[in-house]
């Protein structure tokens, strides 16, 4: 794979956070917070559950491909976080995907998304979360595979060093699943 664009040129960042205390905030908090960024901002900020992020090239893969569909003119959604979250989670049904990355009164352990000029550690405050270093990036398990949808046969036709490139193929799938029939 080639390397990763250093962290401070990138327009999109993502940082790890958990909660302060459990179920606190909780996800109607977190969901209106959302929904007043994006109506304040045209840069993108998503807040999904640390456990379904496969790391830096999962959350890079699915803005690259978000901006490309943009671009495009084949987006589907409105809501840029909402597309964002189809991309990320590798399916092409936003229900599927909420249920798959999204944020829940169980959620421990977050990945808050942004693109610039915003900040992910001030977001992270914001949300009411505390930094979390351990939360992103961490490496692919079994358990995320099987979250987003990687059966155990695939997962074991490869060695774990090749499992971050299922979850990237997943992400580009979404892409052939928008792409409006001809």
């Amino acid at each position: 794979m080639s390397p990763l664009p250093p962290a401070e040129e990138r327009t999109v960042r993502a940082a790890g956070g958990r909660r302060r205390r459990p179920g606190h905030p909780t996800t109607a908090e977190v969901v209106q917070g959302l929904r007043e960024l994006a109506a304040s901002s045209g840069a993108l900020v998503a807040l999904v559950d640390a456990d379904a992020v496969a790391g830096e090239r999962h959350v890079l893969s699915a803005w690259a491909h978000l901006g490309r569909a943009r671009a495009r003119g084949t987006a589907r959604l409105r809501d840029r976080g909402a597309e964002f979250v189809l991309y990320l989670a590798g399916d092409d049904q936003l229900p599927r995907a909420l249920a798959k990355v999204g944020v829940t009164e169980r959620t421990e352990r977050f990945v808050l998304v942004a693109e610039r000029p915003h900040d992910p550690a001030e977001l992270l405050a914001r949300f009411g979360l505390e930094p979390d270093p351990t939360a992103y990036p961490r490496p692919v398990t079994p358990q995320l595979l099987e979250r987003l949808g990687v059966s155990p046969a695939e997962r074991d036709a490869l060695p774990s060093s090749a499992w971050e490139g299922l979850v990237l193929e997943r992400v580009a799938l979404v892409d052939l699943s928008l792409a409006p029939s001809r």
